[in-house]
């Protein structure tokens, strides 16, 4: 029988990696993706660590003492969360106080509503030569049936996810104190920890999935964390320039739904800004579609630049990568896409090249005996 060909292995491999690859996202993952990041958060929190640890030793008796790594770095963390909650203490505050505003002028805004629904209702009306105020008892219908159906879901969601929600929340807490704990453990054992990898006989696959990891990951957060501040800075801004008291509101609103694949910032400005038009704000209806015109070459040119610059894809790759990743994986699948590309392309020319290296030089060797 003949042997397979070296195309029909190379198939094979990319085959058997590419199955590997994800069944490990799908089933493996999810079991230690707390203890990756806490050991990714230890490794960023390591050099301040050993600073503090370094200026902190005194010789008693001979003997150096010093603060354990382990205690610095839950010092460390819990000095990162209250900076944290201040933070988000002080934004909350001017949050609720633009969120009170905003529902104190929601009665004049739903006034507003119901004169623009009136006014097209007559509209339409006149142009269907319909009888008078037969669209608005259809609207109002529409809207009160509308109304009774969101609020029969809303409690019947309630009931039924109710001990659901609690169980996330428990989910929640739990995860936390496991990552809390398992940052600190890592910060005190990383030593052996990179001395049993440096040890293994998978330390070269495990230096090239750590390598990927940190850089993949990095890009991402680096592309989606810049895209979100600066457009929530735009959005702000721009609100800001056009009289809104709602920008810091509606600015970070809008870069936060702008992070979501499905939505984006198309999907506020656009129908507001369609709904100023229609009402003849023109400059306001302009300035909206400008905030938009901007916040989409931003995202465009900044994902292309920092994913596909950083990861070694092409803009192209990274699309058809994320748009794999999300269909078999949902949002997470964002990051995990280009991830298992670039871990599927390394191993398969790992392997595949060693296999193919191999066999050269073992027809080599056998020419040379023949000869």
């Amino acid at each position: 029988m003949e042997k397979p060909s070296r195309k029909l292995k190379k198939t094979l491999l990319i085959l058997g990696v590419t199955g590997a690859v994800y069944l490990s996202f799908r089933y493996l993952l999810p079991l230690v993706i707390p203890f990756l990041i806490s050991y990714v958060f230890a490794l960023s929190l390591r050099p301040s660590a050993l600073w503090v640890e370094k200026k902190s030793r005194f010789t008693v008796k001979g003997k150096v003492i010093s603060i354990p790594l382990a205690v610095i770095g839950g010092i460390e963390i819990i000095v990162l969360m209250v900076i944290f909650g201040i933070l988000l203490y002080v934004g909350g505050r001017k949050l609720c106080m633009e969120a009170r505003l905003l529902l104190e002028n929601l009665p004049r805004f739903l006034a507003g509503v119901d004169q623009w629904l009136m006014d097209n209702c007559s509209f339409a009306e006149r142009f269907l030569k319909l009888p008078d105020g037969y669209m608005v008892e259809v609207m109002r219908d529409i809207l009160s049936g509308g109304e009774a159906a969101i609020k029969s879901r809303a409690m019947s969601f309630l009931m039924v996810n109710s001990m659901t929600i609690v169980k996330y929340f428990v989910q929640f807490i739990v995860i936390t104190v496991i990552f809390f704990i398992a940052t600190i453990l890592s910060l005190q054992e990383m030593d052996d920890i990179r001395e049993r990898r440096d040890n293994s006989m998978f330390c070269y696959e495990y230096a090239m999935l750590g390598s990927r990891l940190m850089t993949v990951g990095s890009a991402w957060l680096k592309t989606q964390g810049t895209i979100m501040l600066f457009t929530m800075l735009v959005c702000s801004a721009g609100l800001f320039l056009m009289g809104n008291p709602y920008f810091i509101l509606f600015g970070i609103g809008i870069g936060l739904l702008d992070a979501l694949p499905i939505f984006g910032t198309g999907a506020v400005l656009i129908p507001w800004a369609l709904f100023s038009l229609i009402n003849k704000h023109w400059v306001y209806g302009a300035g909206l579609i400008i905030i938009y015109i901007i916040c989409y070459f931003l995202r465009e040119v900044m994902e292309a630049k920092i994913m596909g610059g950083k990861m070694g894809l092409t803009p192209l790759e990274t699309l058809v990568s994320m748009y794999v990743g999300l269909q078999l994986f949902g949002l997470l699948g964002f990051i995990l896409g280009p991830i298992g590309l670039l871990i599927i392309e390394d191993i398969v020319e790992l392997y595949g090249g060693t296999c193919y290296n191999g066999g050269k030089r073992a027809k080599q060797e056998e020419r040379g005996k023949v000869r």
